[in-house]
């Protein structure tokens, strides 16, 4: 005790501070809300040491050139922490010496969202060693150890230390003790749950600008932020936007409240869009910032004053389906080109007949290509046969529409597809209006799409379906680095959307060739066109695009009832919550359909881990000739396999290995 240097005291009014700021991002690249937030922080910081761990785009290292004193990059080890401990060596006790407090803080969080003043005249008046924005409360046992404490601490995106204390002998025992940190646990346990109790205990005094006290939580932070913003909390960290969902839901945290919340306090929300949808699951994203917009018929949003320029990309395969898609087209409020894609002189001169007969004064210009070749079919079209118009950045925004027959589904199922993708993109002049207004609002909006097919599809939990591998291989030659999302992508299933030319370039930039694509025969799960589908929002998040996916008030209606009762029957036999619900399922495997030896397995699975994989290797076998034994006896299931051929349902079943 009493190692203290000097007097407790407040930080006086010609106080010198130096903050040092920690940054990481896998790709190098430095978004908007870091300048944004050190500007602002520049008034209150004689210093600001900038410590990069890992790599930085040149443009990066510009960017933070223009707000730091100091800008030092090191190797990416020992995450945040060792980042500090070698920051605060590389600087120099005696240069540190001649700064009356210091702070540590990193990226985790966005802001001010609130004014840093407030927060820095409530602290600095106050007599104390260090002080933190939030806290985290106490738990036992501790949650990453299961047994002993999780101390309250300071949270460590922000801990301010003044000199009575970083001159002192525990303050360089800490550091200079401080166990080598190669997990994300091992930072939480050896550094930011130790800190306030390692201080507190050596007699140090500290207080928090939030304390816990004042909310009903144990993590303000997450759980609690918008409670946080209205007492002026200048941070919001960027976790609730990216995390698991299934948390999220569990604790009733609505992501999207704090990210409005913010926006009325005047802070840039697309800032927030656009760091997050570089670096979390597009998917997860999607869901914690409720990017789902449903909207109505009448004109609601959108400046007629500024339009968009605008193309209309359609393949069109089945003439018979050319008066609908030109009705939908139709909807467009301003003008457009249209560009028309087909197979032969035939359909070309069916299709100008009826287009004939279809005006549309908004239609500027129209031409129609006879494509060389069908291979891809309406993908093939778009990457080969509409390159130049992908990739033109002259327009504002490109629809992507093709005359889509689900034909091996049954015709219910087929048009039900077809409806669902045009009717949730150009629905109606006033619908489609409001559609081409949040791209005039939100400069970050990359891409826009119905939501995922589920009626009539066994889409939901098997998206990736036979793709997912190929799609890795070829997400790292086009340099795409966003995380997949599990089980399913995000994805515009059906092809049929529309963007922003310049937020797709990582997929129209490459010389794409008929020869890439398969056969229209053989197009199918495991093709380019397939994998292409579901790569269209990755490649979006790499340039810091995101996507929304939307829909009309009646479609919103039939898919909400619909997966509710869905959900419902579901979740009948599984108790708790769905996140508890989901690791039951997760641990027990892929067994649903599976027959007898299908649950037999998911049993074994969940409670004897140890024994599955030798009873798997004896199932695995017997299954394989169990099924082809039943192909080549029963005729009622090889005729039901053919009739499926080529279809999400063949596939999933391929998947699944369903008896």
């Amino acid at each position: 005790m009493g190692e203290r240097v000097g007097e407790l005291s407040a930080f006086p009014s010609n106080g010198r501070r130096i903050i040092f700021y920690l940054y990481y991002d896998p790709q190098g690249i430095v978004d908007d809300y870091v300048p944004y937030k050190l500007e602002r922080l520049r008034p209150f910081a004689d210093h600001i040491f900038i410590v990069v761990n890992g790599h930085l785009t040149d443009e990066g290292r510009a960017r933070l050139e223009s707000v730091s004193d100091t800008l030092w990059q090191r190797e990416n080890v020992g995450f945040d922490v060792w980042g500090y401990k070698e920051a605060l060596a590389h600087f120099g006790e005696d240069k540190l010496a001649e700064y009356d407090e210091l702070i540590l803080m990193n990226y985790t969080w966005f802001g001010p969202v609130n004014p840093f003043e407030p927060v820095f005249r409530k602290m600095d008046a106050l007599a104390l060693d260090f002080w933190g924005m939030t806290m985290h409360d106490k738990q036992v046992p501790n949650p990453f150890t299961r047994k002993g404490v999780l101390h309250s601490h300071i949270q460590s995106h922000w801990i301010a230390v003044r000199k009575s204390m970083f001159l002192s002998e525990a303050w360089r025992s800490y550091w200079r003790d401080m166990p080598p940190i190669v997990s994300y646990v091992d930072s939480i346990l050896s550094h930011e749950s130790k800190f306030t109790h390692y201080f507190r205990t050596r007699g140090f005094d500290y207080e928090v600008a939030f304390p816990l006290t004042n909310y009903s939580t144990w993590h303000p932070a997450f759980y609690d932020a918008e409670a946080l913003l209205d007492d002026g909390c200048p941070v919001l960290k960027r976790r609730p936007f990216f995390h698991d969902p299934l948390l999220l839901d569990r604790h009733s945290i609505v992501a999207k409240r704090f990210a409005e919340k913010a926006s009325a306090l005047g802070y840039p929300v697309q800032m927030i869009w656009r760091n997050i949808s570089r670096n979390s699951q597009p998917k997860a994203f999607n869901t914690n910032a409720a990017m789902m917009e449903v909207m109505p018929d009448v004109v609601a949003d959108y400046d007629e004053d500024n339009p968009l320029k605008i193309a209309v990309v359609a393949h069109i395969y089945y003439v018979d389906l050319t008066a609908e898609m030109l009705d939908y087209t139709a909807t467009i409020p301003s003008d457009y080109d249209l560009f028309v894609t087909t197979t032969d002189e035939t359909r070309a001169n069916e299709i100008r007949k009826i287009m004939d007969e279809h005006e549309d004064p908004n239609r500027r210009t129209v031409e129609i290509r006879v494509l060389p070749s069908n291979r891809g079919r309406d993908m093939g079209a778009f990457f080969v046969g509409c390159a130049d118009v992908i990739s033109d950045d002259s327009y504002d925004v490109i629809f992507k529409i093709h005359s889509k027959r689900t034909e091996q589904e049954g015709k219910n199922a087929g048009d039900l597809f077809r409806r669902h993708q045009l009717m949730n993109l150009l629905n109606s002049r006033g619908y489609t209006s409001n559609l081409l207004g949040l791209f005039q609002r939100e400069e970050g909006l990359g891409m826009v799409y119905a939501p995922t097919i589920h009626i009539g599809y066994p889409t939901l939990g098997r998206g990736w379906f036979g793709n997912k591998d190929a799609a890795k291989e070829l997400a790292d030659e086009l340099g795409i680095h966003v995380p997949f999302d599990e089980p399913s992508p995000l994805a515009p299933y059906g092809c049929m959307f529309a963007f922003r030319p310049e937020a797709l370039r990582l997929l129209t930039q490459v010389d794409w060739q008929y020869a890439d694509f398969p056969s229209p025969k053989a197009h199918k799960d495991g093709s380019v066109a397939h994998i292409q589908e579901r790569l269209f929002s990755y490649a979006v998040a790499e340039l810091g695009f995101y996507t929304k996916t939307v829909a009309t008030t009646r479609y919103a209606a039939i898919s909400h009832t619909s997966l509710e009762y869905k959900l419902d029957r579901i979740s009948a036999n599984i108790q708790g919550y769905a996140i508890d619900q989901v690791h039951v399922l997760d641990a027990s495997g892929d067994f649903l359909g599976g027959g007898p030896f299908g649950y037999a397995l998911a049993y074994a699975r969940l409670h004897y881990p140890r024994w599955y994989p030798l009873i798997e290797n004896v199932y695995r076998p017997l299954r394989g000739v169990y099924r082809r034994t039943r192909y080549a006896i029963d005729p009622r299931y090889r005729r039901w396999r053919k009739s499926l051929k080529g279809s999400p349902v063949d596939e999933a079943i391929d998947e699944m290995d369903l008896l």
